[in-house]
């Protein structure tokens, strides 16, 4: 193994537990914002409570799945124990738990912090957007931190220690199958809640929503930080350990062909400068005094899109790597954004389709619910034109290097479209944060402005949230 991937090997792990120092940061600045509502506190350690009860009968699950699927990959993969290398099989099977295991942990450290952030934005609610937004927001910041910091922390332990890549197939399969249960089982559990509150509460016994007299409701509140939180979270952790071990095997392919490392090493380079773009987006994230949550939350993704453009091309021209790739993931990142602008757009209460709809429900739920589902099969053709148009001009542009270096430029967009994934999760975990600091103003009685300053922020949560799930269907 030549210096140069080394070197960016420990540059990446570096990076990584930067991101865990500036995530344990952004979790005690969250801790110590005040919080002396006692109903609002009695409401939340409901919720935290439910979360944890649903996230151990989660991995108590996964962790009888894992085991029967380790062993599968032991016996079988890469290749039947008594025709390969047994060797092989066990760094596969190790790795996959490895990755499975990453995941997880990120998982709870968001749950973690949901659970407090919910109550600090809460009652931040009742001085101004500014506090209640930056509590949000930087309780969203440190799942995004978690999630990154051990994404790429745990794609370069496993190839430093095995330098195999076969071993790396088997962490991605690791983070995948907690992506199945974290994010199908907390999505379908979040969406029961959802309807059983409304149906229960609303429809059937006229209670307003978020009312604590309605059981279903502390359930609802539950299922956005498990299925959003959570559920998400390991959805994105999947696709950056995905998209990165999808390089990396392309890029050591096409270096064994040449004799080099320096394919493998500008995927380290690139993954590395995108984690640390996140965390100065992340650190240096604010809104104004009375602004626009939506607004804040793009621009701060904006800003951490320059800064890995900027820093990606110096490095591209400091340390000679191919422009060609380099342009490759620069179609990635811009078609990422472009994604985002699309989901916004259709989903922004301020933009046409949002008010269309809202028009629509004056003529009955049948127009309303038409309306909803022809704009949201009709917001999937940008992105569906995006990812065509990145796949096939980052293969034309790498094609004059080698066949080779066409397909690996398709992998480099996928990585540069997930580049900025830290923002994007922060972004993400804001919304069920927010979402359930809206309830609990509701339930605590904390008045009418602040319920309203909680409306805006919700509504903006919805909007990224849309955005993120747009980044994870893209890069997929």
């Amino acid at each position: 193994m030549s210096i140069s991937v080394l070197f960016f090997q420990i540059v990446s792990i570096v990076i990584a537990l930067l991101a865990f120092g500036a995530a344990f940061w952004l979790y005690k600045w969250v801790e110590k914002q005040p919080s002396s509502n006692k109903k609002i506190a009695e409401v939340s350690k409901l919720i935290r409570n439910g979360a944890y009860t649903f996230l151990a009968k989660e991995y108590k699950t996964l962790v009888k799945f894992c085991t029967v699927a380790a062993i599968i990959i032991l016996i079988f993969l890469p290749k039947p124990i008594w025709k390969g290398d047994v060797v092989e099989n066990i760094l596969m099977a190790v790795s996959y738990i490895f990755g499975t295991v990453f995941s997880g942990i990120a998982g709870k450290i968001g749950i973690s912090i949901a659970t407090i952030a919910n109550v600090k934005a809460a009652e931040s609610a009742t001085k101004g957007i500014k506090p209640s937004f930056m509590s949000g927001f930087r309780g969203g910041a440190v799942m995004g931190m978690a999630v990154v910091g051990s994404s790429l922390l745990g794609v370069t332990l496993v190839l430093l220690l095995t330098d195999n890549t076969t071993a790396l197939l088997g962490f991605s399969f690791g983070a995948s199958s907690m992506a199945l249960f974290a994010k199908a089982g907390g999505g379908i559990f979040t969406k029961t809640a959802d309807i059983s509150a409304d149906l229960c509460g609303k429809v059937e016994l006229g209670i307003p929503e978020d009312d604590p007299r309605n059981p279903a409701v502390i359930a609802d509140n539950v299922g956005d930080n498990v299925g959003d939180v959570a559920g998400m979270g390991a959805d994105l952790f999947d696709s950056n350990v995905a998209s990165m071990a999808a390089a990396l095997v392309m890029a050591s392919a096409l270096d064994k062909a040449a004799g080099g490392t320096g394919n493998a090493a500008m995927v380290f380079c690139y993954a590395a400068i995108g984690l640390f773009a996140s965390m100065i987006g992340v650190l240096t994230a604010k809104m104004k005094e009375n602004g626009d949550p939506t607004r804040a939350l793009n621009s701060n993704t904006y800003v951490t899109t320059v800064i890995f453009g900027a820093l990606t091309a110096v490095a591209t021209w400091a340390f000679d790597f191919e422009w060609r790739v380099w342009a490759a993931s620069a179609i990635g990142l811009v078609v990422g954004v472009v994604i985002g602008l699309a989901s916004d757009y259709f989903t922004d209460d301020k933009k046409p389709p949002v008010h269309a709809v809202a028009k629509a429900c004056e003529s009955g739920p049948a127009f309303t619910i038409l309306s909803g589902i022809s704009y949201g099969l009709m917001s999937t053709l940008p992105s569906m034109i995006g990812i065509g148009v990145s796949a096939l001009a980052a293969y034309k542009i790498c094609e004059p290097l080698g066949e080779g270096y066409a397909m690996f430029g398709i992998s480099m967009a996928a990585v540069g479209m997930l580049s900025i994934v830290g923002m994007i999760i922060s972004n993400d975990a804001y919304g069920p944060i927010v979402d359930n600091a809206r309830g609990l103003v509701e339930m605590g009685d904390l008045g009418d402005k602040a319920l309203e300053i909680t409306d805006s922020l919700d509504s903006a949560g919805n909007t990224v949230k849309a955005v993120t799930k747009g980044f994870a269907i893209g890069a997929a």
